[in-house]
């Protein structure tokens, strides 16, 4: 942008500051704004686009001091500094050709002789930093020129694996987008919807910046008997009503190894959660344990001597209402 046109120009306005915005402030502003505006967030949106380098222009002026001092006294002469209809030759008027570049002369050299060719001069002095070298167009990095090098896209892939390998953790292969395999680190005790980053392995930078991730969403495939509780693994195992009226020794699976003997107790209710510890989701953070919940299986069908059997133990068994303690709290 030509400096003259800093007489058209409110940066504050832009910005939606005041002139007196303190640095770090306008810094603050110029973030929340390039971050709503950023042609990356409005994809094809070209009104978001032209804002975006408004705001950018601006705020490539104000945040350095020198040329926010020059734009502020270019914008107090007000309209009467406009080079296209100065004052008569000779004539004294509220601010002339003559009077702005005698101003800015000093300090730069000292005053110069207004040629055609220090015209050029005087405008490439106010050239916003960033935005070029010398000449506006020159871009520096980033969007076109703007908020420096890109990063590169991320790449998302996916994959489903089986209950062990999550618990377990395991290195494989995926395909990539170009079709080539790269190798992916299933950590142990992955859970199902998790995501994995690897850094720096997605799409390149277009302009020299950092390079994207690969993002892969794992997918866990249910196990018919366990299932995953934090850390721990939760199987329910089925009991006689013997085994749990009476106690028993039983046994009990693990996660690909072999079944565990648990004892249980006489009166055991269905319910009751026997603990083993360590046997489940080994990890960098800690290791679970098994979770036995005995469900005591009631038999679908009884042959003569088993009903009888049943028979006369209802005679002998205890009188008590298993439900009375759940009507009391029940009516209050």
């Amino acid at each position: 942008m030509a400096s003259q046109d800093w007489f058209d120009k409110d940066f504050y306005k832009v910005l939606g500051v005041d002139k007196d915005v303190p640095a770090a402030d306008l810094k603050k502003v110029y973030r929340k704004l390039a971050r709503k505006y950023h042609p990356d967030s409005n994809p094809g949106d070209a009104k978001a686009e032209a804002t975006f380098k408004e705001i950018s222009e601006a705020y490539a002026v104000l945040s350095d001091a020198d040329q926010r001092a020059e734009y502020d006294q270019i914008r107090a002469m007000g309209s009467g500094a406009r080079f296209s209809a100065g004052a008569p030759a000779g004539g004294q008027g509220s601010a002339g050709f003559e009077d702005v570049f005698s101003m800015f002369g000093q300090g730069r050299g000292g005053p110069r002789t207004q040629s055609a060719g220090n015209f050029d001069d005087f405008f490439a002095n106010f050239e916003p930093s960033g935005f070029g070298s010398g000449r506006f167009g020159q871009t520096s990095g980033g969007y076109r020129g703007f908020g420096g090098p890109q990063r590169g896209s991320d790449v998302t892939a996916r994959t489903t694996i089986d209950f062990l390998t999550a618990t377990k953790g395991e290195t494989i292969s995926l395909a990539g987008e170009d079709g080539k395999p790269f190798k992916v680190r299933i950590p142990a005790g992955v859970s199902d919807g998790q995501k994995i980053r690897l850094r720096g392995r997605g799409s390149p930078s277009p302009d020299g910046g950092e390079p994207g991730d690969i993002v892969v969403q794992v997918a866990v495939r249910p196990h018919p008997v366990f299932v995953r509780d934090g850390l721990n693994l939760r199987v329910t195992v089925p009991v006689t009503f013997t085994e749990a009226a009476l106690g028993a020794t039983i046994e009990v699976p693990t996660l690909g190894g072999d079944p565990v003997k648990l004892r249980v107790a006489p009166g055991t209710p269905s319910g009751r959660v026997l603990r083993v510890k360590g046997r489940g989701v080994a990890t960098t953070k800690g290791t679970g344990d098994l979770l036995a919940e005995v469900q005591v299986a009631v038999p679908s069908h009884l042959d003569e001597a088993a009903r009888e059997a049943l028979e006369k133990y209802q005679q002998v068994e205890p009188k008590e209402n298993p439900r009375g303690d759940l009507m009391a709290k029940a009516r209050g």
